[in-house]
């Protein structure tokens, strides 16, 4: 390894972790919260998509991994204050932190198709994060809506705060990359 690569691999590895520090800051201030977990941030997974977008897949779903584990670091009292079965809390850890926010590090998925491609793949990884929360409300929550379908319930309860954070995500995406220096540098043009 020669001492230019060396350097990019630093510049990378701090950009990382600045866009992480940032993810989880907007994460703490919660526009909206559900009662059983899930809020609404402003612009959360948007520093981790930027990552993705910017590097490629892998380093955005090692950056999504950090993050997932910080999400998960900071809500783990929370989580264990819901009573869980020891099976359900491992279910919960995994469906609805650890995998639902490394999904996030798919949104540079079509990156290479330019501004479009990156606002597809930032939808995408955001419903792909949608989808494990659904699942983790259809498999491990069906225990607290005995009065409902458990499909509806999961859909309304993790649409409720999922489809605004996809909507702001999605607009902040297309905010961004639309401005000529940051796709000059994200590499998106």
């Amino acid at each position: 390894m020669n001492v230019n690569s060396k350097q990019k691999s630093i510049y990378k590895i701090t950009v990382c972790a600045v866009m992480i520090a940032l993810g989880t800051v907007l994460s703490l201030i919660k526009v909206w919260e559900m009662p059983l977990g899930g809020s609404i941030t402003p612009l959360s997974m948007l520093p981790n998509a930027f990552i993705s977008v910017m590097y490629g897949l892998p380093w955005g779903l090692v950056a999504a991994f950090v993050s997932s584990a910080l999400q998960l670091f900071l809500s783990l009292g929370e989580v264990l204050s819901w009573g869980l079965t020891p099976a359900s809390l491992i279910g919960t850890l995994l469906l609805d932190y650890i995998i639902a926010y490394t999904v996030v590090g798919f949104a540079g998925i079509w990156r290479k198709n330019g501004y479009m491609g990156v606002c597809i793949g930032t939808a995408f990884a955001i419903i792909l994060r949608f989808i494990c929360h659904y699942i983790s409300g259809v498999i491990i929550f069906d225990i607290w809506c005995p009065w409902a379908n458990v499909w509806v319930y999961s859909l309304c309860y993790n649409g409720a705060y999922m489809l605004p954070e996809l909507i702001l995500t999605v607009i902040g995406a297309v905010l961004l990359f639309r401005s000529k220096q940051i796709k000059r540098f994200a590499g998106v043009e």
